[in-house]
Protein backbone atom coordinates (compact mmCIF):
# COMPACT_ATOMS: atom_id res chain seq x y z
CA UNK A 1 0.00 0.00 0.00
CA UNK A 2 1.37 3.04 -1.39
CA UNK A 3 1.24 6.23 1.27
CA UNK A 4 2.70 9.80 1.38
CA UNK A 5 2.82 12.25 3.95
CA UNK A 6 3.46 15.49 3.70
CA UNK A 7 5.25 17.96 6.48
CA UNK A 8 6.32 21.37 6.73
CA UNK A 9 3.67 23.62 6.70
CA UNK A 10 2.67 26.68 8.88
CA UNK A 11 2.55 30.36 8.80
CA UNK A 12 5.18 32.67 7.84
CA UNK A 13 5.08 36.17 6.31
CA UNK A 14 5.04 37.33 3.19
CA UNK A 15 8.88 37.45 1.81
CA UNK A 16 9.62 34.27 3.82
CA UNK A 17 10.42 30.56 3.20
CA UNK A 18 9.71 27.03 4.15
CA UNK A 19 10.49 23.54 2.83
CA UNK A 20 7.66 21.01 2.46
CA UNK A 21 8.49 17.35 2.88
CA UNK A 22 6.53 14.09 1.64
CA UNK A 23 7.79 11.00 2.86
CA UNK A 24 6.41 7.58 0.74
CA UNK A 25 6.59 4.51 1.98
CA UNK A 26 4.95 1.12 -0.20
CA UNK A 27 7.07 2.15 -3.08
CA UNK A 28 9.63 4.36 -4.85
CA UNK A 29 8.85 6.67 -7.85
CA UNK A 30 12.69 7.68 -9.17
CA UNK A 31 11.60 6.22 -12.74
CA UNK A 32 7.89 7.88 -12.10
CA UNK A 33 7.01 11.46 -11.12
CA UNK A 34 6.68 13.15 -7.99
CA UNK A 35 4.62 16.75 -7.82
CA UNK A 36 3.28 19.28 -5.88
CA UNK A 37 -0.05 20.58 -6.33
CA UNK A 38 -1.93 23.11 -4.27
CA UNK A 39 -5.57 24.02 -3.66
CA UNK A 40 -6.61 27.61 -2.07
CA UNK A 41 -10.14 27.77 -0.78
CA UNK A 42 -12.76 28.24 -3.59
CA UNK A 43 -10.30 27.42 -6.04
CA UNK A 44 -9.55 23.81 -7.94
CA UNK A 45 -5.99 21.90 -7.35
CA UNK A 46 -3.72 23.52 -9.03
CA UNK A 47 -0.02 22.22 -10.11
CA UNK A 48 2.73 23.45 -8.80
CA UNK A 49 6.22 21.74 -9.55
CA UNK A 50 6.80 18.36 -10.62
CA UNK A 51 9.83 15.88 -11.01
CA UNK A 52 10.02 13.55 -13.49
CA UNK A 53 12.09 10.20 -14.07
CA UNK A 54 15.17 9.40 -13.55
CA UNK A 55 16.99 12.00 -15.52
CA UNK A 56 15.21 14.03 -12.41
CA UNK A 57 13.42 16.93 -14.44
CA UNK A 58 12.02 19.65 -13.14
CA UNK A 59 8.81 21.82 -14.57
CA UNK A 60 7.67 24.48 -12.73
CA UNK A 61 3.76 26.42 -12.64
CA UNK A 62 4.88 30.03 -14.33
CA UNK A 63 3.42 31.37 -10.52
CA UNK A 64 6.09 29.72 -8.59
CA UNK A 65 9.17 30.15 -11.32
CA UNK A 66 12.24 31.55 -9.85
CA UNK A 67 10.82 31.14 -6.19
CA UNK A 68 10.29 27.50 -5.52
CA UNK A 69 12.31 24.44 -6.03
CA UNK A 70 11.47 20.97 -6.06
CA UNK A 71 13.98 17.96 -5.09
CA UNK A 72 13.80 14.48 -4.19
CA UNK A 73 16.04 11.61 -2.73
CA UNK A 74 17.98 9.47 -4.57
CA UNK A 75 15.99 6.44 -4.51
CA UNK A 76 12.46 8.64 -4.95
CA UNK A 77 11.03 7.87 -1.84
CA UNK A 78 11.23 11.42 -0.47
CA UNK A 79 10.49 14.78 -2.30
CA UNK A 80 10.52 18.40 -1.01
CA UNK A 81 9.70 21.97 -2.10
CA UNK A 82 11.55 24.61 -0.93
CA UNK A 83 9.45 27.92 -0.95
CA UNK A 84 11.04 31.11 -1.00
CA UNK A 85 9.73 34.68 -1.48
CA UNK A 86 6.73 33.76 -0.23
CA UNK A 87 3.35 35.29 -1.21
CA UNK A 88 -0.11 35.71 0.14
CA UNK A 89 -1.46 34.16 -2.79
CA UNK A 90 0.67 31.21 -2.26
CA UNK A 91 -1.54 30.42 1.03
CA UNK A 92 -3.22 27.19 0.35
CA UNK A 93 -3.54 23.71 1.14
CA UNK A 94 -0.61 21.40 -0.14
CA UNK A 95 -0.58 18.08 -1.78
CA UNK A 96 2.59 16.03 -2.84
CA UNK A 97 1.67 13.47 -5.67
CA UNK A 98 3.11 10.41 -6.84
CA UNK A 99 2.77 8.33 -10.02
CA UNK A 100 4.37 7.57 -13.41
CA UNK A 101 2.73 9.76 -16.01
CA UNK A 102 3.88 10.71 -19.69
CA UNK A 103 5.54 13.86 -20.36
CA UNK A 104 2.21 15.69 -21.64
CA UNK A 105 0.62 14.43 -18.23
CA UNK A 106 2.88 15.70 -15.55
CA UNK A 107 1.04 19.15 -14.74
CA UNK A 108 -2.26 17.24 -14.76
CA UNK A 109 -4.15 15.64 -11.68
CA UNK A 110 -4.87 12.76 -13.48
CA UNK A 111 -1.29 11.74 -13.97
CA UNK A 112 -0.83 10.84 -10.63
CA UNK A 113 -2.02 8.08 -8.47
CA UNK A 114 -1.28 8.33 -5.50
CA UNK A 115 -2.00 11.55 -2.83
CA UNK A 116 -1.11 12.72 0.11
CA UNK A 117 -3.39 13.97 2.84
CA UNK A 118 -1.97 17.81 2.34
CA UNK A 119 -0.42 20.59 4.60
CA UNK A 120 -1.29 23.73 5.70
CA UNK A 121 0.80 26.82 4.03
CA UNK A 122 -0.19 30.64 5.16
CA UNK A 123 1.40 33.40 4.36
CA UNK A 124 0.24 36.89 6.11
CA UNK A 125 1.00 39.99 4.51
Amino acid sequence: QVQLVESGGGLVQAGGSLKLSCVISGSTFRSGGMAWFRQAPGSEREFVATIWRNGGNTYYADSVKGRFSISRDYAGSAVYLQMNSLEAEDTAVYYCAAGRPILSAVRTIGGYSYWGQGTQVTVSS
